[in-house]
């Protein structure tokens, strides 16, 4: 059963229409999309996907990355044979440690200085030592394209025979103290000596027999 129209005022029929149009109008419009606004009592808000997508920074506004430290030089490879060749020295035997030392003496290249300078140093003695840090100072006031590549390691060489050298000084120092203290000694043992023998050699005597009292003749 249908409503007829003369039942409604034209006010009332102009009203209806209105509210359907609304009706219409909202039924026609789907719901914001990314980013849309939404307004809220006349003032435009934005949404929470856009309010994102404005507080993250983007990939091109990022700073650049610290540049990666470059890798340390390695060791010239001139040193670390210097370096083998000081160990074969270290498990040498004392006895062929000197033809060692003269082969290298006929040789003048800061190589062959370096090496001496080593054998040198096994040697265990004071005066090799000073030959020692003699050679290392050659080495170190070259400035031959061979010569640079040893020279870090001449310095530390030179640095350790120093320290080794003065304690070295140090030892035969004390050792002639001691030295000087053990022949005064035996000097002070040969006097006690003297002075005992000679008071063996007194008590050793016999003793000289007592002469008999002379009597007195009697008085007249």
């Amino acid at each position: 059963m249908f409503l007829k129209t003369e039942f409604f005022s034209p006010r009332t029929c102009c009203l209806m229409a209105s509210v359907a149009l609304v009706v219409l109008a909202g039924c026609s419009s789907g719901p914001p999309g990314h980013g849309a606004e939404v307004t809220t009592g006349g003032m435009a808000t934005p949404s929470p996907s856009a309010a994102n997508d404005t507080v993250r920074p983007r990939d091109h506004d990022a700073p650049p990355a610290a540049p990666a430290r470059a890798a340390d030089a390695s060791v010239p490879d001139a040193a670390l044979g210097m370096l083998a060749y000081a160990d074969r020295l270290r498990l040498m035997p004392p006895a062929a440690l000197g033809p060692e030392v003269a082969r290298l003496g006929e040789l003048s290249s800061p190589a062959a200085q370096l090496q001496l300078a080593l054998a040198l140093s096994q040697l265990r003695q004071l005066p090799e030592l000073i030959r020692a840090q003699e050679l290392l100072a050659r080495v170190l006031g070259n400035a031959s394209a061979e010569a640079q590549p040893l020279q870090p390691l001449a310095r530390l060489l030179a640095a350790r025979y120093g320290e080794q050298r003065r304690l070295e000084e140090q030892l035969e120092k004390q050792t002639q103290q001691v030295r000087e203290l053990q022949r005064k000694l035996d000097q002070s043992n040969e006097r006690l000596e003297a002075l005992k023998a000679i008071e063996r050699s007194l008590t050793s005597r016999p003793a000289a027999p007592a002469t008999p009292a002379r009597r007195r003749p009697p008085a007249p």
